[in-house]
């Protein structure tokens, strides 16, 4: 507000006729007043074509950066009193666990989190119980192993990001904790992948990747995983 006056001012002073000026007072007040208003009118004008343009630069560039914009599906869960399909969960859960977790981590997520969401707590228990959590030092200063329990995370399928890669040609799974979010538009981008798969034209070879993996966990990053 306070740099708006100081321009009004300026551009006052600047189209103010001379006070030597023969003309009336009352004349002058009017067509500084017209002055200023046309003026005013041409400034409003400029900064809405500087915005228009400068709309139109950045949704070129988020074209250019994300590709074409995914469809916006009708989730069942997008609603304020809607909820999630508990048991679509518990199948994600386990597509992850049986394919996609050979390759991708979801280092974010913890046992926990599947409690009263997809198994019950004595369930999840279970499932934790049965990986082996390296723990530590004791009493001796050594590093122990133990079996895992509800506040551990899922293990990694690589001990660092160059197994990783070692292991995948060069290329580095994504982790899918946040994959919802760290994709452009979100669950809509994520579902639009994994259904959007059509067969090659005739001659034409593709190539496999793990990119099939990590969307079908879209069973999953839609649901309550969004920590």
């Amino acid at each position: 507000m306070a740099a708006g006056r100081g321009i009004s001012q300026l551009l006052k002073k600047a189209f103010r006729p001379s006070s030597s000026s023969p003309l009336s007072s009352s004349w002058i007040n009017h067509e500084e007043s017209s002055g200023f208003t046309g003026l005013r009118a041409l400034a409003i004008l400029g900064v809405g074509a500087s915005g228009l343009l400068s709309f139109a630069t950045i949704a070129s560039a988020d074209e250019a950066e994300h590709g074409l914009e995914a469809p916006h599906y009708p989730w069942p869960h997008a609603g304020i009193l809607s909820s999630y399909d508990h048991a679509s969960i518990r199948r994600g859960h386990q597509v992850y666990t049986q394919v996609c977790a050979s390759c991708h981590s979801m280092s974010l997520i913890s046992y926990r989190d599947l409690v009263g969401v997809a198994y019950t707590e004595e369930e999840t228990k279970a499932m934790a119980a049965e990986i082996e959590v390296v723990d530590g030092p004791n009493d001796e200063g050594e590093m122990f192993t133990r079996p895992g329990k509800l506040s551990d995370r899922f293990p990694q399928p690589y001990a660092n990001e160059q197994a990783a890669r070692f292991s995948n040609g060069g290329a580095y799974p994504p982790d899918l904790s946040l994959i919802t979010k760290a994709r452009h538009n979100g669950q809509n981008y994520v579902f639009a992948l994994l259904t959007g798969y059509r067969d090659p034209p005739a001659g034409v070879s593709v190539t496999l990747s793990h990119t099939y993996c990590f969307v079908i966990l879209v069973l999953v990053a839609t649901c309550r995983f969004h920590i």
